[in-house]
């Protein structure tokens, strides 16, 4: 849900900070005082396109602030936003909501922050179009492509249709990708036989050698101690010595121990104990010195053989890896790089009918969903036909085909169409050549009512959905639009007083039109200045006690009607 906006310097509107409340808001305003702009903001927000000219004439910069609350939302749409805000790094603020944040420079540049995190605009889009909804004239254009169609129907479906295309793609993408390989390995047999023999040589090599994990550094530090050999059995014999003979270290640091500690002085004594510390510790140094001699290779053994050796691991780690521990790495994966090489007859036939198995699969998994599908298009043809009798297009039904698309795609091997009958009888349209912008809206209405009963906690922004729309039916449009609130936040730009009436909350955008140009503020109305801007909306009737009584009577029975429904 939103619950805050604040615009700054785009279009006619230098500045302003506006909170959003649950439930129906509406915005209105005269022609030119900047409703739109709230609604570009949005679409800013949303990822939306960047464009200079929306930059307010003689500012720098246009920003766009606004905050999510996400405690509403449920299921996969709450997942995908954990999952983007944790990709981007961003954070909430102290009321756990997130800022959403987009500047557009005079200039073209863009910039996008997700929780004060800059991030790329494709991620702005991602979170926000899991909260946020935008529906105007240019947004209508999509419900008539067929992927809009068919993810609108899949939305009615909701866990029905969910796991059943969850599964599609997985056998679809194992399909692929077992028929790739085998298109590969039938069209580069040559090639891949080429490489295959390169694998088997390296592998063969690697394997004559046998290296041992760590045996290049183990072999290293054997050869230096062999050709010092002398030096070091000299330095540690010495040392050792040095602690453990006669009147050694170890010796010495022994009797002032036992002279200190029988001298009955308690600060002596307490010299006496360090010196156990040190005497300790002298100890463990000589039993190190001890093994250490111990470990030193016998002269006997030859530097010859060992420097052989390492020839051999050198020779390895030039072509295959810096190290032995990479060498051995790089063997494991050329091991199972030949697996997939093999291009015998025997392999191409057996990948030829795991890909075969793994198409009928995908059959199966397609004709899962078609089923549904065909049943879900029944039921949302019948419910949207009802909502649009009421919505001053009575005669109009909705139909919604599903036929083959002749492929498996990405989402089935459906094609999903929306048309509209005009009349009882009359044959079904699409809905490019049968529906005008008005029709659209209103159908883009009816499908969101329908859609919107199984989900709840977004918000769903409405840019004049009742163009071309009065009397009854804008009427109608204020019911329903209060209706589809009950589940999310609805905001909406209208111009009509009857669908202006049915909200919670009335937001007006004002202008001041001055000889620098036009400045807009957008405010909240309580009450007596929602009933004088009903009038006005009424034809202008503003200035006048009948308009003011037929603006109270409008908005008293819309919210009587609204209390009624509840």
């Amino acid at each position: 849900m939103l619950t805050e906006l604040t615009i700054r310097d785009l279009g006619v509107i230098p500045e302003s900070t506006v909170e959003f409340s649950p439930g129906l808001t509406v915005l209105t305003g005269e022609t030119g005082a900047g409703k739109t702009m709230v609604v570009t903001g949005l679409r800013l927000l949303s990822g939306g396109r960047a464009d200079a000219g929306r930059v307010r004439t003689g500012a720098e910069k246009a920003l766009v602030e606004g905050r999510v609350a996400t405690d509403d939302l449920a299921g996969p749409l709450s997942d995908a936003v954990e999952e983007i805000l944790a990709e981007c790094g961003g954070d909430r603020d102290e009321n756990g909501e997130i800022l959403l944040a987009r500047q557009v420079s005079a200039k073209g540049r863009s910039r996008a922050w997700i929780g004060g995190r800059g991030t790329p605009a494709s991620s702005l889009a991602d979170l926000a179009g899991a909260v946020l909804a935008i529906h105007g004239q240019n947004d209508q254009l999509r419900l008539l492509g067929g992927d809009e169609q068919i993810a609108a129907l899949d939305r009615l479906g909701g866990d029905r249709v969910a796991p059943l295309l969850e599964a599609y793609r997985a056998v679809r993408r194992e399909w692929r990708t077992a028929a790739k390989d085998l298109e590969e390995r039938t069209t580069k047999r040559r090639e891949l036989a080429m490489r295959a023999d390169q694998l088997t040589f390296a592998l063969e090599e690697i394997d004559a050698v046998d290296p041992e994990p760590g045996e290049d550094v183990e072999l290293t530090q054997t050869i230096r101690r062999m050709q010092d050999l002398d030096g070091l059995r000299e330095a540690a014999s010495t040392a050792w010595g040095s602690i453990d003979e006669e009147d050694g270290a170890a010796d010495l640091l022994g009797r002032a121990q036992h002279a200190l500690a029988n001298s009955g002085d308690s600060e002596l004594v307490g010299l006496a104990e360090r010196i156990g510390e040190l005497t300790s510790g002298l100890t463990d140094v000589s039993a190190d010195l001890g093994t250490y001699l111990e470990g030193l290779p016998e002269e006997t053994e030859s530097l010859d053989g060992l420097l052989a050796r390492q020839a051999e691991i050198r020779n390895l780690t030039r072509k295959y890896a810096p190290d032995i521990d990479g060498v051995l790495q790089w063997r494991d994966k050329a091991r199972r790089k030949l697996g997939s090489l093999d291009v015998s007859g025997e392999a191409l036939d057996k990948l030829a009918a795991d890909v075969a198995a793994l198409e009928k699969k995908v059959k199966a998994a397609a004709k899962k969903l078609t089923k549904v599908r065909t049943e879900l298009a029944g039921d949302l043809g019948r419910r949207v036909t009802a909502e649009l009798k009421g919505l001053a297009m009575p005669m109009t039904s909705l139909v919604v085909e599903v036929a083959p698309s002749g492929s498996f795609g990405p989402v089935g091997a459906d094609d999903v169409s929306f048309l509209l009958s005009a009349h009882k009888g009359a044959e079904p349209r699409p809905l490019a050549g049968s529906a005008s912008g008005g029709e659209l809206s209103r159908v883009m209405l009816a499908l969101e009512v329908v859609l919107a009963e199984g989900d709840g906690g977004r918000t769903l922004v409405f840019d004049e959905v009742d163009a071309g729309v009065g009397g009854r039916a804008a009427v109608e449009i204020g019911r329903r639009l209060a209706r589809l609130a009950e589940r999310n936040q609805v905001i909406v730009v209208t111009h009509l007083p009857q669908v202006a009436a049915y909200a919670d909350t009335h937001l007006h955008v004002a202008k001041d039109v001055a000889e620098d140009g036009v400045v807009s503020g957008v405010g909240e109305l309580d009450r007596d200045r929602r009933i004088e801007e009903l009038a006005r909306m009424m034809a202008g009737l503003d200035g006048t006690e009948s308009g003011r009584a037929h603006a109270t009577d409008l908005l008293e029975k819309a919210q009587a009607d609204r209390g009624a429904a509840k």
